[in-house]
């Protein structure tokens, strides 16, 4: 079975946001590519007050600089699209007051047609956090699991009730419902975040580091899974950050998914042998612009078939 291939959509700064967006997502529909994904950076603080993932002295990548609001962005490829899915990967869900977020996330996919598939986290910064200013980041879990709930409500029968932490909704016709049920994916860096993905999620969103890494992961989820006799498939979309270079990168310090287009499908294939059958390519961050993106985003995709995957 050919595994299934996402494509990232240019958020990073380079890129002409209200012309590449739509170009991309046309062009990643016509190449063969199932699926488009966003992901979210609420701001680059400056000077940086956190560390990277939080580790300490740990820089920023550039490309967080003026990163588009992710559902803008993914509204503008859902009017230039007819099929692909549209993903988010991921939301950081405590920045966003869960009742406003349910809604716009149903009523993009009412508009869609039903293409929406939501990753929802709790992300790391906490200068986003304090902006944001929904809930500290000591609760983020707690909101997260909130988010959940209510995004369950607003999507489900009216009228809809729904009495938590801060969210309360009275008995209320609430809509446009989604077109159809929106699969919730998770990551899972800790068992607690394990725990919530099998008892409450469609599907799994990890970061393809490392084949052998993931390979790993993914057992530890069916174990899981197996051991809280969840009965249902895990959907698992793995995501691929890629750093392209237009010859080999020859170095000893070579990082998965970091090279040329043949070095990319080499790792692609590797990743795929621990049994995750769908990825979506992050190629953004070191193509020039939108035409480039497009262009390496077709000869990748054009390698992984030709390489039988």
């Amino acid at each position: 079975m050919a595994i299934r291939l996402g494509l990232s959509l240019p958020q990073a700064r380079q890129y002409d946001i209200g012309r590449d967006v739509p170009g991309v997502a046309r062009a990643a529909e016509q190449i063969g590519y199932e699926s488009v994904w966003v992901y979210e950076r609420a701001l680059f603080p400056e000077p940086a007050t956190q560390g990277l993932y939080g580790v300490p002295g740990l820089p920023w990548p550039d490309h967080y600089r003026g990163v588009p609001d992710p559902l803008v962005t993914l509204t503008l490829a859902a009017g230039a699209t007819e099929r692909i899915r549209l993903g988010t990967g991921v939301l950081v869900a405590p920045l966003h007051n869960p009742f406003q977020l349910a809604k716009a996330l149903a009523t993009l996919d009412a508009a869609s047609g039903g293409r929406l598939t939501v990753g929802l986290g709790t992300g790391w910064s906490l200068d986003e956090y304090a902006a944001a200013g929904v809930a500290p980041f000591e609760e983020r879990g707690r909101i997260l699991d909130e988010v959940l709930d209510v995004c369950r409500a607003v999507w489900g029968p009216d009228p809809v009730t729904y009495d938590g932490y801060i969210t309360k909704i009275a008995s209320s016709v609430v809509g446009p419902k989604p077109a159809g049920p929106i699969p919730v994916l998770l990551p899972a860096n800790s068992k607690k975040a394990l725990t919530r993905l099998v008892d409450r999620a469609d599907g799994w969103l990890p970061v393809a580091m490392g084949a052998d890494q993931l390979a790993e992961q993914w057992r530890q989820v069916h174990d899981l899974a197996a051991e809280r006799g969840r009965t249902e498939p895990i959907r698992v979309v793995a995501r691929a950050n890629t750093q392209y270079t237009p010859k080999a990168y020859d170095g000893d310090d070579r990082a998965p998914f970091r090279g040329s287009v043949g070095q990319i499908v080499e790792d692609l294939a590797a990743h795929a042998e621990s049994g995750v059958e769908e990825f979506f390519l992050d190629l953004q961050s070191t193509t020039r612009d939108g035409q480039e993106l497009q262009d390496v985003a077709a000869e990748v995709y054009e390698a992984v078939r030709t390489a039988g995957l």
